[in-house]
């Protein structure tokens, strides 16, 4: 898909991290994007700086999602491309104790169930509201194209380290959709892939002390460093203008293997 000023794109979780770095890669070509986020203060400041559009949206509430796709459409016209990035991370073993008291906790359902309504449902919640846009589009090719979506995983999906039994379920939740609904949109001409980011610099991984990030990079294989978020968007950008890509997942981690913890 060839991207200009004809294609509208939405990207969710686009006010920081790599939402914001594709959000920004896509208008930069021109694509007039909207960005959905929880965060109303850094989503408008966002869009303002790229010329984008702001839609406060919550990818668990149905009402919202709703909401958000319909502001995004009365601006742009219906979306050809869906990204992805809206996600929550958490840290918690399956079974803890508790400081005070030295007593045996499971890891509390609610808190899990939360990683997976954000990161998993949400994910499909965006998609089967954008792609239900998407099949009413004239095709833009003669192969019958329609449009594009790219979900955002993490070799957590893989590779999931302790504590991170929720994030990495989710994730891996991501990456096991991906080719069924690539195939339940094959006959619309919509292709969905999924991109696995190793460590990153985000917002998140800022946070840490600058010796633990450092530590962090050591351990990727080459190059040792952290990956930084305009490359996680020139992999989304590239897996909507390659035609030949669908129902794919790509690692893109330095050649890292997380370990245990």
């Amino acid at each position: 898909m060839e991207l200009n000023s004809s294609i509208a794109a939405v990207v969710t979780g686009g006010a920081s991290g790599l939402g914001l770095a594709t959000a920004t890669a896509l208008a930069q070509q021109g694509v007039q994007v909207t960005i959905f986020d929880r965060d109303a203060d850094a989503g408008h400041k966002a869009a303002q700086e790229i010329g984008a559009i702001f839609a406060h949206v919550d990818v668990t509430s149905d009402e919202s999602v709703q909401a958000g796709f319909a502001q995004a459409r009365a601006a742009h016209g219906q979306e050809r491309v869906l990204v992805n990035c809206a996600g929550i991370v958490t840290a918690r073993k399956t079974v803890g104790k508790d400081k005070e008291t030295g007593s045996i906790l499971p890891y509390p359902i609610a808190d899990f169930e939360r990683v997976l309504a954000v990161n998993l449902a949400g994910t499909f919640r965006c998609i089967a509201a954008s792609a239900a846009g998407m099949v009413a589009l004239n095709p833009i090719d003669a192969h019958g194209q329609r449009g594009v979506i790219v979900n955002t995983a993490s070799i957590a999906a893989q590779d999931g380290q302790m504590g991170q039994v929720a994030y990495a379920a989710s994730k891996a939740g991501v990456v096991g959709m991906t080719l069924p609904i690539a195939r339940d949109l094959m006959g619309d001409g919509i292709r969905v892939n999924t991109i696995l980011p190793g460590i990153f610099e985000t917002p998140m991984m800022a946070s840490l002390p600058e010796k633990a990030q450092q530590a962090l990079a050591a351990n990727v294989p080459f190059p040792k460093r952290l990956g930084k978020a305009a490359e996680y968007a020139q992999t989304a950008l590239f897996l909507i203008g390659h035609d030949y890509m669908n129902g794919e997942c790509i690692r893109m981690d330095g050649a890292i293997r997380m370990g245990p913890r």
